[in-house]
């Protein structure tokens, strides 16, 4: 076993319909959906849609306030151009805008939005970073 990886990353929503809605103005489309949350196949990973109430009774603190906003999703680009495409996609789909794309101190362009929830993701381009022809990500 691979100890250093993720499978699955797992977004608390008030409202699943909503959250499925949006994400879907994105183009994306659910792998498969059960009662009460939806899973997206990404490139060698998933994403599952959750409701607060239900996504805090599976992990044993039913009634508990869950929270966003503490961790970022990152979506990495080859251009800006495609930044700024990403950033006005989420944009138009409903996201917030936080920071608009904009060369950055490390030497990068990125740009913040945050899904209906509150869930913040990154758009970004990242010279030092070469992204893998099928789009996948290789620390150099």
């Amino acid at each position: 076993m691979t100890p250093q990886r993720i499978t699955l990353v797992t977004l608390g929503v008030a409202d699943l319909d909503r959250a499925k809605a949006f994400y879907a103005a994105l183009g994306w489309q659910p792998h498969e959906e059960n009662e009460g949350v939806a899973f997206y196949q990404l490139h060698g990973m998933g994403l599952a849609l959750f409701g607060l109430a239900d996504l805090a009774k599976d992990q044993g603190r039913e009634g508990a306030a869950l929270g966003t906003g503490a961790v970022t999703l990152a979506q990495n680009f080859a251009t800006k151009a495609e930044v700024d495409a990403a950033y006005h996609a989420a944009l138009d789909a409903g996201a917030t805008a936080l920071k608009r794309p904009e060369k950055v101190f490390w030497g990068g362009y990125s740009g913040y939005w945050s899904d209906p929830d509150g869930h913040v993701w990154e758009v970004a381009m990242n010279p030092f970073w070469p992204l893998n022809d099928d789009g996948s990500l290789t620390l150099p």
